[in-house]
């Protein structure tokens, strides 16, 4: 659920779908419908696009039946003290009971890949940030007991592909075992002297920063950005058409003094060695140009990329530690299911380029690959450093290679959960905003959704995981209920949690439940009245909603829960062969050729819900 992002990660989304997004109805508002369903009655309720909201059969049934998701997520780390004693989780889930929700999500595998329950395979949180959890209390089977008693359902959360924190480097399973980390192919830069050979110095691919490793060369824009060199560094300044026009000693150097003419850049030796290098080949006159080649480097080494320590989801190990934790789950707690958090996915989309997946993609394209050129290359720009994918003739086949591991990864997961305890259910969690997919891998969607997205190839389309899956929720983290409350505002009608949920609902497809997930964080200081439009909008849109998080300041808004929620409902989710019956008529339909109306992606942004 962290929005952090490989740097031009936005870019890249864009770049895949600019094309298709152009040719929807973007900013456009639908027009109002009559609205027939209000989810809450008795709530402050926008007006809604009814005619596309309503549209499927899970909706149909569960507002005939009166079933309704209302799902609370509990983070691990965040809220290690609210369920770390038997007292603690049986006022909570009591609290959680009266408010209004029927199901509980209690996060046990967080992204750092210690758990909280007592594993044979995985190492135990006992503390986080001065949080602590007794070494010998298992609040899982605390909350399945309290969850029991309160008839409720509760599922666990589970972040599939992360086992480490980039806060904590030294902490987590995959810190210790870095061939399991996720290989990413990395931008390496070099400096060239009036084209002679490169340098045996790398330029740092962070702009106004200091070098990762000290020998390592650094460009800076800004000389106010400086810290204080040592005596061996030497500055070197470089003009907008890359001629050295001045050479410092790290003494000799004053930025607050020096005039340095517009557009003109320093590449700085922050060592003797590299000072040494700038020194005897940036002379006055020279021409510097940079080398871009590619680099495959361990996710431990680049921390600052995102927060979560991303594995390979090829690599045999990774992939049965985490099976065997699912099957240890499945056969201890008696759970109503397992929820696969959003690192269920690959790191970026330069990632994973190991080895091991070399040979995998290899073998799927049955052909030699130059690698990673037939994928992709990398630009990078002087002197911004901003980097960009240029896609190869095999980019296509990449991500649908990609999206068809982890579909595949899936079923297998599915059906061995299912084998171990037949009763239990399997979702996962992921943003709202489909088009960053492609770039992580998880094709989330119906594996028959039509949508004119450019990646959205023939051979990606049937890589969709919906089918597989009894629930997906989708993180519409918008603080905007409805489309047409956007408009009003002056905000693309897309990023409303209407818009979003809308598009959850159909790109599944019938093929699972659908919840739109809400984030509470979006709602600190602004009117109640926005939270319960949005609390309308996900349930109109969807069959249900999830509240992210309990660490969010819940206390602030128990009561506007407890009012939203004063009529009890059942999660469809909890109705025996709900979701068989769903599909079998999907399927009927589907036989008798009844038209669909057009799937509309308006546009949200990038990262929501990530």
């Amino acid at each position: 659920m962290f929005t952090n992002r490989i740097a031009g990660s936005v870019a890249i989304a864009v770049s895949l779908v600019a094309g298709a997004l152009a040719q929807s109805p973007l900013d456009v508002m639908p027009p109002i419908q009559p609205n027939p369903y209000v989810p809450f009655p008795h709530v402050i309720s926008p007006s809604f696009d009814e005619s596309r909201n309503g549209y499927g059969i899970a909706q149909r049934l569960t507002r005939a039946d009166g079933l309704q998701g209302r799902v609370l997520w509990i983070d691990a780390t965040a809220n290690l003290e609210r369920i770390n004693t038997v007292e603690k989780i049986d006022a909570l889930v009591k609290k959680i009971r009266e408010t209004g929700f029927n199901t509980i999500v209690l996060d046990i595998k967080p992204i750092v890949g210690e758990v909280l329950y007592p594993s044979q395979i995985a190492p135990k949180m006992t503390e986080w940030k001065g949080r602590t959890l007794p070494k010998e209390f298992d609040p899982l089977a605390v909350m399945l007991a309290k969850a029991r008693e309160n008839k409720l359902s509760l599922f666990v959360s589970m972040n599939a592909f992360s086992e480490g924190h980039s806060h904590f480097p030294e902490r987590g399973p995959g810190a210790k075992r870095p061939e399991w980390q996720t290989i990413l192919c990395e931008p390496e830069l070099r400096i060239r002297v009036d084209g002679e050979e490169e340098s045996a110095y790398l330029l740092s691919d962070r702009v106004n920063q200091p070098p990762r490793q000290l020998d390592d060369l650094a460009l800076y824009s800004d000389a106010s950005k400086l810290p204080k060199l040592a005596d061996g560094a030497v500055i070197a300044v470089v003009d907008s058409s890359y001629n050295v026009l001045a050479q410092f000693k790290a003494a000799n150097f004053n930025p607050a003094v020096l005039q340095l003419p517009p557009g003109s850049n320093l590449i700085v030796g922050f060592s003797s060695a590299a000072g040494l290098f700038v020194e005897e080949k940036l002379k006055p006159n020279v021409v510097v140009e940079m080398l871009v080649r590619p680099a495959f480097v361990p996710m431990g080494k680049r921390t600052e990329r995102q927060i979560p320590l991303m594995m390979n989801p090829l690599y045999p190990a990774v992939r049965h530690r985490l099976r065997n934790l699912l099957v240890e789950v499945a056969h201890n707690y008696a759970i109503d299911g397992i929820l696969f958090d959003d690192r269920l996915r690959f790191a970026s989309i330069n990632a994973d380029m190991s080895d091991t997946t070399r040979v995998e993609f290899e073998k799927w394209m049955q052909k030699p690959v130059e690698w990673p050129r037939d994928i992709f290359r990398w630009e990078v720009a002087w002197p911004t450093l901003q980097r960009r994918v240029v896609p190869g003739p095999l980019y296509d086949a990449w991500l649908t290679f990609r999206a068809l591991t982890l579909r595949n990864w899936l079923a297998e997961t599915v059906k061995t959960v299912k084998t171990e305890r037949p009763t239990m259910q399997v979702g996962t969690y992921v943003g709202s905003w489909y088009p960053d997919y492609p770039e992580v891998g998880g094709n989330w969607a119906a594996d028959d959704l039509q949508v004119g997205l450019r990646f959205h190839t023939d051979s990606f389309r049937r890589t969709g995981w919906a089918n597989l899956v009894d629930l997906i929720i989708t993180g519409c983290y918008y603080p905007i209920g409805s489309m047409r409350d956007a408009a009003e505002q002056g905000i693309s009608v897309g990023e409303s949690v209407e818009a979003a949920g809308q598009f959850s609902n159909r790109a599944v497809n019938d093929q699972s439940l659908v919840y739109a997930g809400i984030s509470l964080d979006k709602f600190k200081g602004r009117d109640k009245n926005d939270l319960r439009k949005v609390l309308q909008a996900a349930c109109a849109t969807t069959q249900g909603v999830m509240v992210f998080d309990l660490s969010h300041d819940m206390e602030l808004f128990w009561d506007l829960f407890a009012d939203v929620f004063r009529v009890p409902a059942t999660p469809p989710h909890a109705v025996p062969g709900f979701v068989a019956k769903v599909r079998d008529e999907r399927l009927k339909q589907k036989v008798n050729g009844l038209p669909e109306p057009p799937v509309i992606l308006y546009k949200g942004s990038s990262g929501t819900g990530f």
